[in-house]
């Protein structure tokens, strides 16, 4: 008998933070929870996003099964790209994600970051993700022990993440074949940050029922005093007998405007509007579950749209999950009209007009490159350049502007990731500003030089230059 979700879900801003980063979808096919990185003005801008990307999977026969979940989580990074290109506002922003999609009996699962999934099977109570994190590095190399890592002052940074970075990101992916009856839980750190594993476990071993053990889950984060955003899904397996889950989720209209909380502000290009109702329109046709910022971002319309290619691709992707017989309809049609071939000398025209405007637009484009700036690594320490990080064959596209006395290796690890792929700049104080601020954050870590007697006059150990100067 095949098999789908039965689920429950909620999200809460907590106790300290002022808007929630994170989101989460939950339906029969697919379970994902994103934890965008607080602080940064796009945290809620790139969990939305991510998510919004991927609920066209929640369908019960997925193309390649084994590779279209982690495929798909590398189209929403390069989906973050665009965004960030289209409005530098957005530089830096980065999520978690984690998700599961349930194919053939079997959970695919892919995993980024410091959200996590455990699950509940054959009395076994297990954690599956591993946490990519600066402690859990610590942990996993023996040099602090677990109970360490929670008061660890570094327990918040990350190691890996999707977002603002040209770089693929590096994902956990696994399988899991599941029986009816097992339970599973994916969190933000917002839970687990604040409330033991134990009393986790507690609460998932309980006869209650779903919608009671998020609840429970959620109020016992607050009741730790939930410093943090807190997202939690639960779902169990149970048969799909194809009856229809009562309860939906029922979107707005698209001619009812939703209420602007002013969280989510920041869209690009597109007609926001048709695009959120686009969305709601394609899940209120399925039972499902949608929490946090994705929830907000289909409420008032602001969906993150850039180029249109990427607003086209996202819109294919919940429109159409064709069945063979479509599909064979349009590979028909397209070789019907692949037939209808122009004649020879329009093809030579047109050709050779595709050839003069492409080296026209080469000529400005390179042009462009050269009024750009970035921040990037020369040598181990951090510098300023012109031009862009990409090169373009034999053609470098950027060249060293001034190079500073911090070293890339005095900044935190994660940073020292984000230099390594460059930090794009709007102009040359723009960046020069981004390096006043590494320079406060080097100096941060700086050691402080005490004398050991302070009447003695004794030789003090030198500091380093960027130690000693001073930050603007």
């Amino acid at each position: 008998m095949a098999l789908m979700l039965k689920f429950a879900a909620r999200s809460d801003v907590g106790k300290v933070r002022s808007k929630n980063d994170d989101s989460a979808y939950v339906g029969r096919y697919l379970a994902v929870v994103a934890d965008g990185m607080g602080g940064h003005v796009g945290g809620d801008v790139a969990s939305a996003s991510t998510v919004l990307d991927l609920v066209h999977l929640d369908v019960p026969d997925t193309v390649d099964p084994e590779t279209v979940l982690p495929d798909e989580i590398q189209a929403a990074n390069l989906v973050l790209n665009d965004l960030v290109s289209a409005n530098p506002k957005l530089s830096g922003m980065g999520t978690t994600v984690t998700a599961l999609l349930l194919t053939e009996n079997v959970l695919q699962f892919a995993h980024i970051g410091d959200s996590r999934a455990y699950r509940l099977k054959n009395g076994v109570f297990e954690q599956v993700s591993h946490d990519h994190t600066f402690v859990q590095r610590l942990v996993d190399e023996g040099r602090i022990q677990p109970e360490e890592a929670e008061l660890h002052p570094h327990k918040n940074v990350l190691l890996r993440v999707l977002g603002d970075s040209d770089a693929s990101p590096e994902l956990d992916v696994d399988q899991y074949p599941v029986e009816a009856g097992e339970r599973w839980m994916l969190c933000s750190d917002g839970l687990n940050a604040v409330v033991p594993d134990s009393i986790t476990e507690r609460i998932m071993r309980g006869t209650a029922s779903l919608e009671e053990t998020v609840e429970d889950l959620v109020e016992t984060t607050l009741a730790h005093g939930s410093p943090d955003n807190v997202t939690i899904v639960v779902f169990e397996l149970v048969e799909d007998h194809g009856f229809a889950d009562p309860v939906y989720i029922e979107a707005p209209a698209a001619d009812e405007p939703a209420p602007d909380t002013g969280q989510l502000t920041i869209a690009v290009e597109g007609d926001l509007d048709a695009s959120a109702a686009l969305i709601r329109h394609e899940m209120s046709k399925r039972p499902h579950l949608l929490v946090g910022a994705a929830e907000l971002a289909t409420q008032s319309g602001k969906i993150p749209i850039v180029t249109q290619r990427s607003g086209e691709k996202r819109a294919a992707a919940i429109l159409t999950h064709k069945t063979p017989a479509a599909q064979a309809a349009q590979e028909q049609e397209e070789h019907e009209s692949y037939d209808r071939r122009p004649r020879r000398w329009l093809v030579t025209t047109f050709l050779a007009l595709m050839t003069l405007i492409l080296v026209a637009v080469l000529g400005w484009g390179y042009l462009w490159t050269q009024t750009q700036y970035f921040v990037g690594n020369h040598e181990g320490q951090v510098a300023i350049f012109k031009g862009v990080s990409q090169d373009l064959g034999p053609l470098k596209l950027s060249h060293l502007d001034t190079v500073t006395d911090i070293p890339v290796e005095a900044l935190p690890e994660y940073t020292q990731q984000r230099i390594d792929s460059s930090l794009p700049a709007k102009d040359l104080a723009h960046a020069q500003s981004m390096v006043g601020e590494l320079l406060v954050t080097a100096k941060q870590r700086c050691p402080v030089v005490v004398p050991e007697n302070p009447g003695a006059a004794g030789n003090l150990p030198v500091l380093p230059p960027y130690c000693q100067e001073i930050a603007p």
